[in-house]
């Protein structure tokens, strides 16, 4: 058994397993943001990054040539970089995305707050009414 040609089509079929899940990942955040389940804002990073792994894997020599150019010896620990990279930009994004919920919701309970205040007030305000009309008093003004 020639061992070189072995080693050659176990690369070949990890390739064509890294093109396929590349691919596959693109396609699947392609769908999700075609039926809603994602905002074309928050896929930005998935898609960018999707392309990126599409890319690197139908051009073999580009990973390579990628580690050289940031000083890496090993080509796949690049892959790794760049894995961890997306992975790292992803979760800034959705730190970002989650502290700006957070103030909206801040926001809101407090609108939510002020309108129950408001509520309970012009409620007072009825039942004294109500209750003057009855009475044949005059009503307090509310706004006092």
């Amino acid at each position: 058994m020639n061992f070189n040609s072995s080693i050659g089509s176990n690369i070949q079929v990890t390739q064509y397993i890294a093109i396929a899940a590349s691919i596959g990942l693109f396609i699947y955040i392609t769908y999700l943001v075609r039926n809603k389940r994602i905002k074309e804002e928050y896929s930005l990073l998935w898609i960018f990054f999707s392309i990126v792994f599409i890319f690197f894997s139908v051009w073999r020599d580009g990973l390579e040539y990628f580690a050289r150019l940031i000083g890496i010896a090993y080509p796949p620990a690049a892959l790794f970089i760049i894995l961890l990279l997306a992975i790292f930009l992803i979760l800034i994004e959705f730190s970002r995305i989650i502290s700006r919920l957070t103030d909206r919701n801040i926001t809101l309970a407090q609108e939510i707050g002020i309108l129950k205040m408001e509520v309970e007030k012009l409620k007072k305000g009825r039942e004294e009414k109500i209750q003057g009309e009855e009475t044949g008093s005059k009503p307090e003004d509310p706004e006092k």
